[in-house]
């Protein structure tokens, strides 16, 4: 077994997989970042049923990708919460990437080319910095695991188209495949083009009957799964509103500055961010056209070179088709924070990789065009010679040769600083801001994560700053004010709430439950102030938005008692209880109303209940001391003052 796996691999692949492993070991050590923990199997989907979930029921996950969230789920059984191994797995699907980009290249290009630009190009993808977004964050398991299917159907494809066309079974499989890369990342639907892209490329021509015909299916199962991700995609991930108001001019004005961004950040991969700035897109001013100029005329010089050469045309055709998906023409979520990002070229990138490879190894064979100054009676001219590589300077030949060592030795370091990037979320957010400043919702995450910790002032400083961006960035206002709100500043964290619901309300979108936050805290602070008339309709607001939430009942019971509006405190006392019967606060507050108003007995019961619950709720003593003292039960009333006051005493704090 061992010896087959080796003839397999070979010595290429061991090489790629310990390439991989050197330049992401960094990655290997990390945590969870930005939104990990929602990819990685959440509670509610852990058991059978959650699976069940996982491919039948939109919404249950954060895309539709059930392969990959079935992926998790199995992940989560055998090492739970463990980051390391997730990461560890992202890196060998990336390993395996390269491998797989290595074996169709081998198959692509004619006998006797030799390994070189395989090789080469599948080191260029495992090692360039670029990739690093895809392989170090694990959310993007659905990148490397879609290109390792999308590899394999391209592959099992390749060998049945040159097998005569006669295998069911091979054919089969790479739909299989292909089928399984869909259901990773709807990105792989751009797979029949590229295929029918390698046809024109090696006999530079497309025969309906040999090359389109047999991709129509994969046609009409790319397409469906585009159509149903870009619904997703507006339905329930929220890709719809005035974030994405671009017309059909300002979407190609768009596509041209997304493909040249891209194209640059492969030749020159340097100030890689987690987060790009978001352009001003405006069709209607003349430089912004310049972009898709540009690539239209690059389009064309290299349509005109198709008779010398079909490679470099190809290539290109492969990366622009193949970020078709991500440029700007369909709507997606992220384009609320910047419309690049490193992980939506992590397929494209393979055409530009294999391009190299291949210009590299030409130059290896066919010489070097060798420039040199010859003097001459009327001064200095210039003569340009061809030679062979027989007759080349050792020197040259030589750095030549190694060249790619260099190259791949340069992208590792690159790639393996880029990974300390994503070792936490304190380190992602902290090294974004530091490429880009206005990075908003770095700053509103990092907020949350100091909030979190109990460093407020720096939490709210971050929120500052994010609002300094997007003033108009409804989450970070309602952020604010609870960071202002937990550190004293009520005053301070009333207009942000106001202002957080402002906004919502600008773009709601039916009644979702997580707008009904700012409403409940809105009527904290004002309660907090003195204010509960103004709070009361805040609390009903929060309730019509999510009806059955017992802290927002027992906050508007408070409120009405506060108001000593009691019949109505009671009545939500009470409702609260009916959704969490062990509602310890409920039954204290419930218990001091019914004693103010006269029902002694039936106060006494629920306090009694509130310390049977929780019997260190200091409260709950201090309230029954007092009423039993008054009542005239002194010894017993005492008793309970005492352990009221040895318990705040130990929790070091003057109430609860």
């Amino acid at each position: 077994m061992i010896s087959r796996i080796r003839r397999l691999v070979g010595w290429e692949g061991a090489l790629i997989l310990a390439a991989t492993l050197a330049a992401y070991f960094p990655a290997l050590g990390a945590g969870f970042v930005w939104d990990d923990d929602a990819y990685v199997t959440k509670p509610a989907l852990r058991g059978l049923h959650g699976l069940w979930r996982i491919w039948f029921e939109l919404g249950s996950t954060e895309q539709y990708y059930p392969l990959l969230h079935g992926a998790f789920w199995v992940e989560h059984r055998l090492w739970g919460d463990w980051a390391p191994a997730y990461h560890l797995v992202n890196v060998l699907l990336h390993a395996a990437a390269a491998f797989l980009f290595m074996l169709v290249l081998r198959r692509l290009l004619p006998q006797g080319a030799g390994s070189r630009v395989p090789l080469f190009a599948a080191l260029l993808f495992a090692l360039h910095p670029v990739c690093v977004e895809s392989v170090a964050w694990i959310s993007e398991q659905k990148n490397t695991q879609s290109t390792v299917f999308y590899l394999l159907a391209a592959l099992f494809y390749l060998k049945w188209e040159s097998g005569g066309r006669g295998s069911r079974r091979l054919y089969g499989a790479a739909t299989l495949l292909f089928v399984a890369a869909l259901l990773s990342k709807t990105v792989s639907a751009t797979l029949p083009a590229a295929l029918l892209v390698v046809a024109w490329w090696r006999r530079g021509r497309i025969s309906w009957r040999e090359d389109v015909r047999p991709l129509v299916p994969w046609i009409v199962l790319g397409g469906a799964a585009g159509v149903f991700s870009g619904w997703v995609e507006r339905t329930y991930i929220g890709a719809s509103g005035s974030a994405f108001a671009l017309d059909l001019a300002g979407r190609f004005v768009l596509a041209g500055r997304v493909t040249l961004f891209y194209l640059g950040k492969l030749l020159w991969p340097l100030d890689l961010s987690f987060t790009y700035p978001r352009w001003q897109v405006d069709a209607t001013v003349a430089w912004q056209w310049l972009f898709s100029l540009a690539v239209i005329a690059l389009t064309l010089a290299l349509a005109l070179l198709h008779r010398r050469t079909r490679a470099p045309l190809a290539a290109w055709l492969f990366f622009v088709g193949s970020l078709v998906p991500t440029i700007g023409f369909f709507n997606i979520y992220a384009y609320v924070f910047s419309y690049v990002a490193d992980h939506w070229q992590y397929l494209a990138s393979l055409g530009v990789f294999a391009l190299a490879a291949g210009a590299w190894d030409a130059e290896i064979r066919k010489g070097k065009l060798v420039i040199s100054k010859d003097s001459t009676r009327g001064g200095e001219g210039v003569r340009t010679r061809r030679i062979s590589r027989d007759h080349l300077p050792i020197t040259t030949f030589t750095f030549t040769k190694i060249a790619p060592i260099f190259v791949c030795v340069v992208l590792g370091a690159l790639t393996w600083r880029q990974c300390r990037l994503y070792h936490s979320k304190e380190t992602l957010y902290l090294g974004t801001l530091r490429a880009n400043p206005r990075a908003w919702m770095s700053d509103n995450n990092l907020g949350n994560l100091y909030s979190a910790q109990g460093r407020y002032a720096e939490a709210i400083s971050h929120y500052d700053s994010a609002l300094r961006v997007r003033e108009d960035l409804a989450e970070a206002h309602y952020n604010l004010g609870l960071a202002l709100m937990r550190t004293g500043r009520i005053e301070e964290s009333v207009p942000q709430f106001r202002r957080a619901i402002r906004l919502e309300d600008h773009d709601r979108r039916g009644n979702d439950p997580a707008q009904a936050a700012p409403f409940d805290n809105l009527g904290l602070a004002l309660n907090l102030l003195g204010r509960p008339e103004e709070a009361i309709p805040c609390f009903l607001e929060s309730l019509r938005i999510a009806p059955d939430a017992p802290d927002v009942e027992y906050n508007l019971g408070n409120a009405y008692a506060a108001a000593e509006r009691w019949t109505d405190a009671l009545g939500r006392y009470r409702r609260a209880l009916q959704l969490r019967p062990d509602y310890a606060a409920v039954h204290t507050n419930m218990g001091a109303v019914l004693a103010q108003t006269g029902h002694v007995p039936e106060g006494v019961a629920e306090l009694r209940e509130a310390i049977r619950i929780d019997p260190g709720y200091a409260s709950a003593h201090d309230i029954l001391g007092q009423i039993l003292g008054g009542e005239g039960f002194d010894r017993e009333g005492r008793a309970e003052l005492e352990e009221a006051a040895r318990l705040k005493a130990a929790a070091g704090q003057t109430g609860r």
